[in-house]
């Protein structure tokens, strides 16, 4: 956590500040401690009070921040992210738009290669996720991928992140606990 706020933070000079979805993100108190900062510009898409059409405006404008934080789906040995998404946003602001990233990963989130990523998401991530987004999935009841075409699916869009362009503009935080899904 003091890395991202004492160091990262000050660095990217972000003035703008948002989020794709990551349990990381909430649970390494970070979430509270960039949105209740008041030098801070925070687009919100966790918001609560918000209609779904204003959160979808929120994650529009996300692509524009200075920082987007986020969490990945897996890490590879060799460096890969490998994320999958409902929306959209969060592989989205992973790939292009927001002047810089910051993934926060879990040494749970570490795997040997692309298979094992693609297994993990597919076979414990998303089914964790859909469950704890109450989504009405066959995953839902079953815990594994039944790759599914249900108006509530999750698993949408797939990304690899190989290298980021420009240099620099993503930095990962590996985190020596298990956190997220």
């Amino acid at each position: 956590k003091s890395i991202v706020l004492e160091e990262i933070l000050p660095k990217v000079n972000a003035k703008t500040v948002s989020w794709g979805g990551s349990t990381t993100f909430i649970e390494t108190g970070l979430y509270d401690d960039i949105k209740n900062n008041p030098d801070l510009e925070v687009l919100d898409v966790y918001d609560k009070n918000l209609s779904d059409e204003e959160k979808n405006k929120l994650r529009r404008k996300a692509l524009l921040v200075d920082l987007f934080i986020s969490g990945t789906n897996a890490v590879t040995e060799t460096g890969n992210l490998v994320n999958l998404d409902m929306y959209g946003n969060r592989t989205a602001g992973i790939t292009f738009g927001p002047k810089n990233v910051l993934i926060l990963a879990g040494r749970n989130k570490i795997v040997p290669d692309l298979e094992d990523a693609m297994f993990r998401i597919k076979n414990y991530a998303a089914p964790v996720n859909s469950m704890r987004l109450d989504k009405k999935t066959p995953c839902n009841k079953t815990s594994f991928c039944e790759e599914c075409k249900s108006p509530d699916r999750i698993c949408n869009t797939w990304t690899i992140t190989e290298k980021s362009f420009p240099k620099g503009r993503i930095k990962i935080v590996l985190i020596n606990e298990d956190l997220g899904f």
